[in-house]
């Protein structure tokens, strides 16, 4: 085989593996990983279901005795983003490692909890942590990746909010609210909104993301 057609052929390998289409959702998920969520909505403004799958790994390594002398499961969990058409569900980005398990130690607190909410063809990564707030990542899919476009965060004394954090990655503009009123009640918080211009060469894309838990929005 000459050259050129070793290329050529290298090329359909390539492409044949980035869009693998299957009849389910669940036949994504690699050996060695189970289903831990799923959720479903359009992400590509085709009026189509498409689907998120958060996988988690089954390595028993990772099944471990915590501080607490108890038996805790610390893989780490994926997501899996399929783009639904009439033949089924096509491989749209996957990242097989990027979330923590559910099972870290949060020190004093508990550890965060993690969601997906699909809006406005938008994929939401949500970090719920009850009364002392959250945090937010918002990628839409653009020039043929996820990308984040987003990120908003809360940072909560039980019902009180003493501050928010809000950055449009698209816009390169930032805005932070601060609680100026120390003894506020539940919706009595005085905010003090501080806006600026952040500093970004490219956005982050969803299928680089190492660990969400290392990212330093508080460095924009």
């Amino acid at each position: 085989m000459n050259k050129v057609l070793q290329i050529l052929s290298l090329t359909i390998l390539i492409n044949s593996g980035c869009n693998s289409q299957n009849s389910e959702p669940s036949e994504f998920i690699p050996k060695g990983y189970i289903e831990f969520d799923k959720y479903f909505g359009d992400l590509n403004k085709d009026g189509k279901e498409d689907c998120v799958i958060i996988i988690k790994k089954t390595d028993t390594n990772n099944v471990v005795i915590n501080r607490f002398d108890k038996t805790v499961d610390r893989n780490r969990r994926g997501i899996i983003v399929l783009f639904k058409d009439v033949n089924g569900y096509k491989l749209a980005e996957n990242n097989y490692s990027c979330f923590s398990s559910e099972n870290e130690d949060g020190g004093v607190y508990f550890p965060p909890e993690l969601s997906i909410e699909i809006k406005n063809e938008k994929l939401h990564i949500h970090y719920g942590h009850g009364r002392y707030g959250y945090w937010d990542y918002t990628f839409r899919f653009q020039n043929s990746n996820f990308e984040l476009i987003g990120y908003d965060s809360s940072n909560n004394r039980g019902p009180i909010t003493n501050s928010e954090t809000s950055i449009n990655f698209l816009t390169k503009k930032k805005l932070v609210r601060e609680n100026t009123n120390d003894d506020a009640d539940c919706g009595d918080e005085l905010f003090v909104e501080t806006w600026s211009t952040i500093e970004i060469e490219k956005l982050i894309k969803l299928s680089e993301i190492k660990d969400f838990d290392e990212l330093e929005m508080h460095n924009y």
